[in-house]
């Protein structure tokens, strides 16, 4: 098929001044077990592609599912007339945009190939760990789930670029509510937050197997426990809390399309505003937070975006000194700013926008006793719960499922539906101690939503522990 496609856009491409072609071809297996029940197997096969040409300064883009002759040409045709229609009402030329003709193959690594394990032994996984689950009667649901992603891109240029990447995902997941009267609690684990590149192999590296007593132990306290206290306090939060922090009041307020305005209408502006690139303290000199599609297993990992650029390691906040947005080349022209290779689209029939991609904090020096040492009196969170920020990204609230005071430096007794606000314009200013390496955990959602029409991407966050000083801290009802 590839061979055909590539073999169709180099017969059609029409006389224009720039012309691409993104195919994008996507399987999908979702296999869930629930109170020990198998769900129906879901599994989804999509492919289409994307043309998009640049002519007299303007842009079009054209999609379609019809891989013939026919269809792809019939793309073309209406991509070529949207581009002619724009060149006279663009407010970018987009003919000055960079468009590298890359050249390449990338493909993630595979220990253990998913389909190279049968659908049987891969459901017996699920159903294994689902069933320890159910410790107790007091536990009223449990389930076990393993989401399966397998995608291929062709990325094709008319002045000779030619790029294909091959990518595997897994998402494991584990949940379990208890219920005792009018209380219920739930803890989980993975499930939206726990994607990575790569083959079975992962359930081993993310110790998914150790995980099911674990959580049933946590739900039965959490269904004892007081409710989280009222206060302000230091924070230390897990690395499954820290890598939502990260996304939505590091990630989302710097991408570059939102600062210049093109997410108002949508998903919010930011506070962010260019002059502050280069010179903004956006937090302690223990923030050193980097884009860095580069590493192997995480999530959002890539060699070049969605239009063609080779994508490397930058440092977006370095010792809490704000250094670039993320703005691929088009928000990049427009800005006149440096950015990252990070144009990136959901799917075949969507185009690339500024998304983040793996947005990590760097490691420090801290190990776990001495983060906790340095507490006199705070709280330890892990897990998201309930998340709400406002549209300039800037006033957040946050909920996490399981809570445990901090008492002169020990970890004292459990609490339940604990929560924090703050301002991402000063709370990031507060951290005072970072985990280090060996506490570092590789995290990734597939749910970050974005643009009109909506595009729901994959990212990637890696993050130790961390600690924050004097937050406002508050317990649910």
């Amino acid at each position: 098929m590839l061979k055909t496609v590539e073999q169709h856009f180099r017969e059609l491409t029409p006389a224009v001044d720039f012309c691409s072609l993104r195919l994008v071809s996507r399987q999908d297996e979702v296999i869930e077990v629930r109170q020990d029940v198998l769900q129906p197997v879901d599994t989804e096969d999509d492919v289409g592609a994307m043309i998009t040409v640049v002519d007299g300064g303007g842009l079009g883009y054209a999609a379609t599912c019809d891989l013939s002759a026919a269809g792809l040409g019939e793309a073309l045709d209406r991509a070529t007339r949207w581009a002619q229609k724009t060149a006279s009402a663009a407010i970018v030329d987009h003919g000055k945009v960079p468009r590298p003709p890359s050249v390449g193959e990338y493909a993630c690594a595979i220990a253990r190939p998913w389909a190279a394990t049968p659908l049987g032994e891969r459901i017996d996984l699920a159903r294994q760990e689902c069933a320890r689950l159910k410790t107790d009667d007091r536990i009223v649901d449990w389930s076990a789930s393993l989401w399966w992603i397998a995608e291929e891109q062709l990325y094709l240029t008319s002045d000779g670029g030619r790029t294909q990447q091959r990518f595997e995902y897994l998402i494991p997941g584990l949940s379990v509510t208890a219920n005792e009267g009018s209380e219920t609690v739930s803890r989980r684990y993975g499930g939206f937050d726990l994607g990575r590149q790569g083959g079975l192999e992962i359930l081993d590296d993310v110790h998914f197997f150790d995980q099911a007593p674990v959580i049933a132990d946590e739900v039965l306290q959490l269904l004892v426990a007081p409710n989280c206290p009222t206060g302000t306090m230091d924070l230390l939060l897990d690395p499954d809390q820290m890598y939502l922090q990260i996304h939505e009041s590091i990630g989302h307020p710097l991408e570059l399309d939102r600062i210049l305005g093109d997410e108002r209408n949508y998903a919010g502006t930011s506070f962010v505003s260019l002059d502050m690139l280069g010179s903004y303290r956006y937090g302690s000199d223990l923030l050193n937070i980097t884009f860095d599609p580069t590493i192997a297993e995480e999530f959002a990992s890539y060699r070049w975006d969605d239009d063609g650029v080779a994508a490397d390691r930058q440092y977006i906040i370095r010792q809490g000194i704000l250094e670039r947005a993320l703005g691929g080349s088009t928000s990049q022209m427009r800005a006149t700013q440096p950015g990252v290779a990070n144009s990136r689209a959901c799917s075949w029939n969507r185009p690339p926008i500024d998304r983040m991609a793996n947005l990590n904090l760097e490691p420090g020096t801290s190990s776990l006793e001495e983060l906790i040492g340095a507490v006199e009196h705070g709280i330890h969170m892990k897990r998201n719960l309930s998340w709400s920020i406002d549209d300039s990204r800037n006033k957040f609230q946050f909920g996490c499922e399981h809570g445990q005071m901090i008492r002169n430096g020990e970890l004292a007794e459990v609490v339940k539906k604990p929560n924090y606000n703050g301002i991402s314009a000063t709370f990031w200013r507060s951290l005072k101690g970072v985990g280090n390496a060996a506490l570092n955990e590789v995290l990734g959602t597939p749910f970050c939503g974005k643009g009109e029409p909506n595009q729901v991407i994959r990212v990637g966050h890696a993050s130790p522990p961390a600690l924050f000083a004097d937050i406002d801290v508050f317990g649910g009802e």
